[in-house]
């Protein structure tokens, strides 16, 4: 079988919880697409390579290393995301795994509008600003980062604005995309009305 969800949001949505728990609960596969970005960043700045040089050295061993959520290379894979070769490069690899036998979820920024437009479900997670920042600035104090609040929030609302405001395959919901806000929602909630939406599509494919 193969069928695809796709599901884009901006930062600390909640649209990677999601993604993982709609894997587990399947049995698809998951990619997180923000990875072969932040693999990318990391690449440029460990070796010199231009970023869509880099792009096309990613391999899956490099989104298995450690690391690779550090606030450092979420900026840089916010600032390489807005390199159109970068993500012609990255394409490839999205497409084949979301159309591998079994099923596949991802989750990025534009899966369901450039990746995969003919994704059998579309959702798109979002989250006022405020609330990801305060999810982002915990997440950072329980790993033992240093953060305030405030120049987390700045961060997020400078990020939504890079990934919006890009030319290339900028952040937004496709037109056919389920949305659910999460701002109000607990992870549980936010998981159930994915799956509603999934297994109601499954249903009415006969699976």
């Amino acid at each position: 079988m193969r069928f695809t969800v796709a599901i884009d949001g901006p930062a600390a949505a909640g649209k990677g919880t999601i993604s993982r728990g709609l894997a587990e609960r399947f049995g698809f596969a998951h990619l997180d697409t923000g990875l072969l970005y932040r693999a990318t960043g990391r690449k440029v700045l460990e070796t010199g390579l231009a970023p869509e040089a880099a792009a096309r050295a990613v391999g899956p061993e490099d989104l298995a290393r450690d690391g690779l959520r550090t606030q450092a290379v979420a900026e840089l894979a916010s600032r390489v995301a807005t390199v159109p070769e970068v993500r012609h490069a990255l394409v490839a690899f999205q497409r084949d795994f979301a159309r591998r036998d079994g099923g596949a979820v991802l989750d990025g920024r534009d899966i369901g509008t450039v990746i995969c437009p003919d994704a059998e479900v579309k959702l798109y997670v979002t989250a006022s600003a405020e609330v990801r920042a305060r999810r982002r600035f915990e997440e950072l104090r329980a790993s033992g980062q240093a953060s305030d609040y405030e120049d987390v929030l700045d961060e997020v609302l400078k990020r939504d604005a890079r990934d919006m405001g890009r030319k290339d395959a900028p952040m937004r919901a496709a037109e056919d995309a389920v949305q659910i806000d999460t701002s109000e929602m607990d992870i549980d909630d936010a998981l159930a009305a994915a799956v509603a939406v999934v297994e109601a599509r499954l249903q009415g494919r006969g699976t």
